[in-house]
């Protein structure tokens, strides 16, 4: 299990890379570079941050980042870094957007047991240790968030049988944590996702008291040697039932 040093490495690392991340963008910005320059630039100091400082404290665990290469010894390790240096870098590139994210987990036996989800443009880092407070539920209809392009197959199953009212925001982790923050109800996804987009929020989502699996409600598992997970669902508990069976009877209507 993880340790209480576990849980604030994460807090720090996500929270150091996620500063990192904005005075890069600040100085990148300042000199006129391109979009693309931005990304790449910030894909790759962060993760260079991110490695550097789990290496250095940790260096007998493993680590699969988004922007690094593979290696399966990971399989076989007791505790696995599953990273995200920069969850968003379209909304990065943007000036002035700030629903992008830094994920950092920790997964022993295929579940996230400490992590951290940094909203570094709004200066906020989300961890398992204290974990977030829950707000009260708003009155009115729920409010499920979706990507700024077209909503996926899932967000418009849930949003029809429980007359959601819906709302757009970038990275899986601003998503994920604006049903922790209480400014959204429901995020699901459907058309795949990998395990760094929603290792660090999933845990971070469970230790808000929110729930969190796969579309089926079978549990979330990570470390794979394929890194692809099918489809999400995270949800203030209140609405887990309704949405777990209106995204059932899809799938078995299917089946």
């Amino acid at each position: 299990m993880a340790q209480p040093a576990d849980h604030a490495l994460a807090a720090s690392v996500a929270t150091e890379t996620g500063d990192l991340l904005v005075k890069t963008r600040e100085r990148l910005f300042a000199a006129g570079a391109g979009t693309w320059e931005v990304r790449d630039t910030g894909d790759f100091e962060a993760h260079r941050h991110i490695v550097e400082r789990l290496s250095e404290a940790l260096p007998a665990d493993a680590i699969l980042s988004e922007e690094g290469r593979d290696n399966l010894d990971r399989l076989t390790a007791d505790r696995v870094w599953i990273v995200d240096p920069l969850d968003g870098t379209r909304e990065y590139s943007e000036p002035g957007r700030s629903d992008w994210a830094v994920h950092v987990a920790l997964v022993e036996n295929g579940a996230p047991t400490a992590a951290a989800v940094a909203l570094p443009a709004v200066g906020r880092t989300l961890c398992t240790e204290p974990g977030p407070s829950l707000p009260e539920s708003h009155n009115g209809r729920p409010r499920l968030v979706v990507s700024r392009t077209r909503p996926p197959a899932a967000a418009v199953i849930v949003a029809q049988a429980l007359d959601a009212e819906l709302m757009t925001l970038g990275s899986a982790g601003a998503k994920a944590m604006a049903v922790v923050m209480g400014m959204a109800d429901i995020y699901a996804h459907s058309g795949g996702q990998f395990e760094w987009d929603n290792c660090a929020p999933v845990a971070v989502a469970r230790a808000a008291g929110l729930h969190a699996s796969r579309c089926d409600g079978s549990e979330l598992e990570y470390n794979f040697a394929d890194p692809w997970l099918p489809d999400l669902l995270i949800c203030r508990p209140e609405y887990a039932d309704d949405a777990l069976e209106a995204l059932r009877q899809v799938i078995e209507g299917e089946a």
